[in-house]
């Protein structure tokens, strides 16, 4: 983990250096100025010579000076190392989930990935800081401050060593305690962050369902968890300061009683104890840094773990040594195909064997979990199969290079999403740089040119997050019209028509099969009327293909499908769910 983090400092590594130079430099000048403070009392003040009151002055306020100088140059190159650090680790999260497979992204959550990308960088940022600043300057000023004391009075010194033996003992007590809470806090934040995200990205449906209290529970549920343990933990750490207090003043009292015999003895002047005042509070104080960096790295350990899992995220899908960058045609084969989502898991899809010839339309049907989506992933690989082979254009899928695959394979998923930005710029992502005409002729296709060209602003009408201030069908329409631009060999729509009217999914239908030759399309639909006119029809039904033949054939040997048929067609439930138990 550490080595992981420690090489995103990267460009940064310069400034991480000399951090730690300017911080010495600067503890250096702070611990000597108690020093000197010592002998403009004993041989200014108390000898009453303000000549060398002046001196030793002007010697403190250079040194202190500096002792600012060196602090500030400290802080800015720990302030730059650290914030390049945060950056770096946010460029390498995301650039590894761009890599992901679904398989990959189904490991986290969306909201835990939210949380990794903030909260857990920032503390790690933080961490990083306080490192190259506090963690030199705390230990720094301890054990020279404690040379300053040895230096000055052996036998008063022990009082300090004493002190650091309580406070040690007390703040290792407290932080191995405090550690396993900061484990589950972070825990807690992102099952908060997954309540708010999942409330606001369907605030719709609450209102619509007036389910505004109960999601107000559930969030208030998840504050409160965070709550408590915030408070546990906080509650631990606020015992650092009046035990600190405790130690800082018994020390005093005690460097009080026997400073004044040593004075009176002779074995002590009254600059020497005002300076050994000084450096108590210097070594405890600093013993007070450690402490919280202590607290601050336990934290940010598991902060550390959670970046360092998404970074080191091996994806499971990678190209080939030599991968294939050309796909002949759009033929698709499935050859004694088994899939799980899961390794060991129940196969979602079983003895999977189809051909499809380029060109060919080919409906899918069945009821929910049926395998029918699984199915269509495996011809773009978003997913790998578990056993078997799915071939496109004669290859195995995964010879081919992945960017090539999926550029010639355009999938319109079941969930049409929308970008921020304009309708262009959504169009133009199937196709970086096409033109407008290109992208208003893949509109004509998809049937949406009508609808767009009547947008205030038309093409550069601008597009809310989500495509939430478009209808569900009109989204739906753009999400074809952007697959279409890539110009694929294969063209997957996932139930991508189910919200627009049956006029419109015809006409979809129609201008897909007249305007754009040698394209095989697959069409999952829970409409038999979408896929009634297609070259053959797959049926499914608990992850296996029970039938596929063409609509006639399958009216007359297909007992699921023919029943499906006879209840649309009357008017009735088109649910295939419903009929389960049929043959």
């Amino acid at each position: 983990m550490i080595k992981t983090l420690l090489s995103h400092v990267r460009q940064y590594k310069g400034a991480a250096l000399l951090t730690p130079v300017w911080t010495t430099a600067e503890v250096v000048m702070g611990v000597l100025i108690p020093y000197v403070t010592a002998s403009l009392i004993d041989k200014g003040i108390n000898a009453g010579d303000m000549h060398e009151v002046y001196r030793y002055g002007g010697l403190m306020l250079l040194m202190a000076a500096f002792s600012t100088l060196f602090g500030i140059l400290a802080a800015r190159f720990a302030a730059y190392s650290s914030s390049g650090l945060a950056a770096n680790l946010r460029e390498a999260m995301y650039d590894n989930i761009q890599r992901f497979s679904f398989s990959d992204i189904d490991k986290y959550s969306t909201a835990g990935l939210v949380t990794r990308m903030t909260t857990d960088v920032s503390n790690i940022q933080n961490a990083f800081q306080m490192l190259l600043r506090t963690s030199f300057r705390a230990p720094l000023n301890m054990l020279s401050s404690l040379f300053m004391c040895f230096f000055i009075n052996g036998k008063l010194s022990v009082i300090f060593l004493v002190a650091m033996v309580v406070l040690s003992t007390f703040l290792y007590f407290l932080i191995s305690r405090a550690s396993k809470l900061f484990v589950q806090i972070f825990e807690k934040y992102d099952a908060l962050n997954g309540v708010v995200q999942e409330n606001v990205s369907a605030i719709r449906v609450v209102k619509a369902y007036v389910r505004e209290d109960h999601e107000m529970g559930k969030f208030d549920k998840a504050a409160l968890n965070l709550f408590t343990l915030n408070v546990k933990a906080e509650s631990l750490m606020a015992l650092n300061h009046p035990v600190m207090n405790l130690v800082v003043y018994g020390c005093i009292i005690s460097l009080s009683w026997f400073g004044a015999r040593f004075i009176v003895g002779g074995e002590l002047t009254t600059g020497q104890l005002t300076s050994l005042f000084t450096y108590i509070m210097t070594v405890l104080s600093s013993l007070m840094m450690l402490s919280m960096i202590f607290v601050q790295l336990t934290q940010s350990a598991a902060s550390g773990k959670r970046i360092a899992d998404v970074i080191n995220e091996e994806p499971d899908m990678s190209d080939p040594m030599v991968p294939v960058r050309h796909v002949k045609d759009g033929s698709i084969d499935f050859i004694d195909v088994c899939f799980a989502y899961t390794k060991g898991g129940d196969y979602a899809l079983e003895d999977i064997n189809l051909h499809i010839d380029a060109g060919e339309t080919i409906g899918v049907i069945g009821g929910t979990g049926s395998g029918k989506s699984s199915l269509v992933y495996l011809i773009s690989r978003l997913y790998d199969v578990s056993r078997g082979s799915v071939k496109v254009g004669g290859m195995d899928v995964r010879e081919y290079e992945q960017k090539t695959l999926r550029n010639e394979v355009a999938v319109v998923l079941q969930k049409s999403t929308l970008f921020s930005g304009t309708v262009l710029e959504n169009l133009r992502w199937g196709k970086e740089d096409a033109t407008l005409e290109e992208c208003r002729e893949a509109c004509r296709q998809a049937c949406a040119d009508e609808f767009v060209e009547a947008m205030p602003d038309g093409y550069d009408t601008y597009i809310d997050q989500g495509g939430t201030n478009v209808s569900g069908g009109q989204r739906q329409r753009l999400c074809i019209a952007r697959a279409l631009l890539k110009k694929p060999k294969v063209l997957i729509l996932d139930d991508s028509t189910s919200a627009v009217d049956t006029a419109t999914d015809a006409s979809i239908r129609d201008a897909l099969s007249s305007r754009i030759e040698g394209l095989t399309k697959i069409i999952i639909s829970q409409r038999i009327l979408s896929i009634r006119d297609a070259d053959r029809i797959v049926v499914m039904d608990d992850g296996r293909v029970v039938a596929f033949d063409t609509h006639e054939n399958l009216l007359e040997s297909c007992g699921i499908y023919r029943d499906i048929y006879e209840m649309q067609t009357s008017g009735g439930e088109a649910d295939f769910d419903k009929k389960e138990g049929m043959a």
